[in-house]
């Protein structure tokens, strides 16, 4: 592969104005085809196979009437008792009469009939029903759908229109850019050369560019959901930038060893490249498998990622050496331009991965950590242990959910109104549950009805049944659920799973729960279900591929343990940040919860993917330089020492643009940008860059040590360049450059 790649690094080079013109024609096509075909992203997370979802199949088939979205509006007046005076019902019929009329409803319920007022007679509920999903309802109609009441509110009432009704897309804004700006300082910083950080930056955003529009444009035909983009533009913009970064790295230290620019391409696209292959590959195999998992929606959220993942790789082993070729010395800092060879002239028999300078500098801050931790390697491994295994303990504690309007952000019309229902009624109306009872007759669905009405009721944690809404045939009922907690309790979880139990086997009917609330329970019980599957598929790959790359044992062991280590600690900081509530004010959280159900399974994908590259650029140098006669302690202290600083500055771009999503209000992308920075961080400094240099050191010799039967039978992956180091040898002993 990695003699492939040098020759496709050079070809690029040559062939530079060809290559840049391609890709801009492609990034060009794509936007005109996002332009054109781009469709609507969904906020559904059911899933196929769930009670929750069969019930809302059933309605959409036998009552579709009650199958679209609904919404909430939450009403207060001045002053108790208000609502029960002959003036404050002629305001809620009035409300009532505006929200029925509002485009897309169908209809509208009066408080009054319905008994939707509190105790005190000064909050109500008016129900509105829309005739189409919640992802079917224009922006038009919830803009409307948000100005109800208006009339009402002159009159000094407050009125808070909320429900799934308000769903919408996350919106990208300008804070995610502060982490671009940060990335590009870094960038800065490490090169020394604002040329080499604009053309690095340039690449990853053509990259990120050319992946989300393709995904638009393929969203006419696939359901995306609307956190896919968001995580696509987060993981493809990261991962951009640092397979970049790794290729023009390598290419100025080819530079500074003599080498031609053409042959410096060469071997940058086909050492570093081969590393970025690797670890690309390695990311795109971990996100698509989420589809073992089943679950759809997940499944296209993994697939979208890779895609953009995948565009990464490509951009920065093609068009990278395109623009490197532009560039020239001019990607060197001044000072080292003139120092530079520029004859081309480097050694006939200089290996091709060499990260070392003509006269090699080992004093730098790499190589005096390396030597610092494999000489204390006892008690940096015990230190990292216990300090990630207290940062884990937390994660004991970690409870799942879908978000509900309790943990949006104070002030947005969705909180306003959550908060307004619990004030008035208490945490139960805000996560009503819905039981459908279904009947081959209509004869059959009312004689059930008293029954799963009564096992209802004598359900602990039920606060209240409304009576049944009928089908138009009345084979199919629906009836209102109150539970006394929250949608997120645990208790409430505990309820759903008695109700389901009391009416399950009830003759002459069918009965379902389901529900906002059902949803979220039944969501995340299958995705905890699926975690360790995946945790399982991730450690076994993690161990396979890293035994092909380093034909070593221990090596992908102490990897995956690493590994694991990582994601411990990642979820223990995370569920004390966002569950509860430790410090939350650092990261603008208004309300600690239980983690998004799909938090956990993404993160563990997403982080596989990412140690896996750190891993690569830093062990492979190790082997490299044990398989060329140095010591294993020698060569422990060359790898961290020359990769060191690039992978630093890899961690750190990574941080900074996973960190910019922390400042977005959506609680699921805040989450995920958070836990993924703080996954990074803990991989690249304390695992990767401290505990497995010291691990590394202790092993000694045993750390590359392979049976050789097994030997035989596993394919030599060229990660090192060996390969293109003996092609490249044939060629100097044939005079050919």
């Amino acid at each position: 592969m990695a003699t492939l790649l040098y020759r496709l690094g050079r070809g690029a080079l040559r062939r530079r104005r060809l290559v840049v013109t391609l890709w801009l024609v492609a990034l060009i096509g794509l936007g005109g085809a996002a332009a054109l075909f781009r469709g609507p992203t969904s906020s559904d997370f059911t899933m196929r196979g769930t009670e929750s979802q069969e019930a809302l199949d059933l309605l959409a088939k036998e009552f579709p009437a009650a199958s679209g979205a609904t919404g909430t509006i939450a009403v207060k007046a001045p002053a108790d008792g208000q609502l029960g005076t002959p003036q404050g019902q002629a305001v809620l019929r009035e409300l009532v009469q505006e929200a029925g009329s509002l485009p897309g409803a169908v209809g509208a319920v009066d408080p009054v009939q319905a008994g939707a007022i509190s105790p005190d007679a000064r909050y109500a509920l008016v129900q509105v029903q829309f005739s189409g999903g919640a992802d079917e309802v224009t922006d038009a109609q919830r803009e409307a759908y948000e100005k109800v009441g208006e009339r009402a509110e002159s009159q000094g009432y407050q009125v808070a229109p909320g429900g799934e009704v308000l769903n919408t897309e996350p919106e990208v804004g300008s804070t995610e850019a502060i982490g671009v700006l940060v990335a590009l300082i870094v960038l800065v910083v490490t090169f020394g050369s604002l040329v080499a950080a604009g053309m690095t930056m340039l690449n990853a955003l053509i990259g990120v560019g050319a992946g989300m529009a393709g995904l638009f444009a393929l969203s006419a035909v696939v359901d995306l959901t609307s956190t896919a983009p968001i995580l696509a533009l987060m993981l493809g913009l990261a991962v951009g930038i640092d397979y970049s970064l790794f290729i023009t790295s390598r290419y100025r230290q080819n530079l500074l060893s003599g080498l031609t620019p053409e042959e410096a391409v060469g071997r940058a696209v086909g050492t570093a490249g081969s590393a970025v292959v690797f670890a690309g590959a390695t990311v795109v195999i971990a996100l698509a498998g989420l589809a073992v998992v089943n679950i759809p929606f997940l499944t296209v959220m993994g697939l979208a990622a890779a895609g953009t993942v995948t565009v990464a790789v490509l951009v920065a082993i093609t068009l990278q050496p395109a623009l490197l070729g532009f560039a020239g010395q001019r990607v060197l800092p001044r000072k080292l331009r003139s120092t530079a060879p520029t004859d081309g002239t480097a050694p006939a028999d200089e290996p091709a991965p060499a990260d070392v300078d003509v006269a090699e500098d080992r004093s730098g801050f790499g190589f005096r950590w390396a030597r610092w931790v494999t000489r204390l390697r006892i008690p940096v491994i015990l230190a990292g242990l216990l300090g990630l295994g207290l940062l884990a303990i937390p994660s004991t504690d970690m409870r799942l959910a879908l978000p509900d309007a309790g943990t949006a952000p104070v002030g947005s019309p969705a909180r306003t109104s959550n908060d307004l229902i619990t004030e008035g009624f208490g945490p139960g109306f805000t996560g009503r549950l819905v039981v459908v009872v279904s009947g081959d007759s209509a004869e059959r669905a009312a004689a059930a009805l008293p029954r799963v009405t009564q096992e209802i009721q004598d359900t602990e944690g039920v606060l209240a049944v409304a009576p049944p809404q009928l089908s138009p045939d009345g084979r199919t009922a629906l009836l209102a659920v109150i539970p006394e907690t929250g949608p997120t309790d645990q208790a409430t979880e505990t309820m759903v799973h008695d109700i389901r139990g009391a009416v399950d086997g009830i003759d002459g009917a069918e009965v379902l729960l389901t529900g906002v609330t059902a949803i979220g329970i039944d969501v995340s019980e299958k995705l905890a279900d699926a975690l360790p599957i995946y945790l399982l598929l991730v450690v076994g790959l993690s161990v396979l591929l890293l035994m092909l790359v380093f034909r070593s044992i221990l090596v992908p062991v102490k990897a995956a343990l690493g590994f694991l280590l990582t994601v411990a600690a990642t979820f223990g900081i995370t569920v004390a940040i966002f569950q509860q509530g430790t410090l939350a004010d650092l990261v603008g959280l208004d309300t600690p919860g239980p983690l998004v159900s799909f938090l956990p399974i993404l993160l563990i994908g997403i982080l596989f993917g990412l140690a896996m590259d750190y891993e690569v650029f830093l062990v492979s140098r190790m082997r490299e330089d044990f398989v060329h006669g140095d010591t294993a302690a020698q060569a422990t202290i060359n790898g961290m020492g020359h990769g060191a600083r690039v992978v630093t500055a890899a961690a750190l771009i990574m941080m900074s643009v996973f960190g910019g999503f922390v400042f977005l209000d959506d609680p699921i992308i805040k989450s995920m940008g958070f836990a993924l920075a703080i996954g990074v961080a803990i991989d690249a400094f304390v695992v990767r860059m401290t505990i497995v240099p010291a691990v590394m050191s202790l092993l000694g010799d045993k750390a590359w040590w392979l049976p050789r039967w097994l030997q035989r039978a596993l394919p030599n992956v060229d990660i090192e360049g060996e390969g293109l180091r003996a092609h490249l040898d044939e060629k100097a002993a044939a005079g050919v450059r």
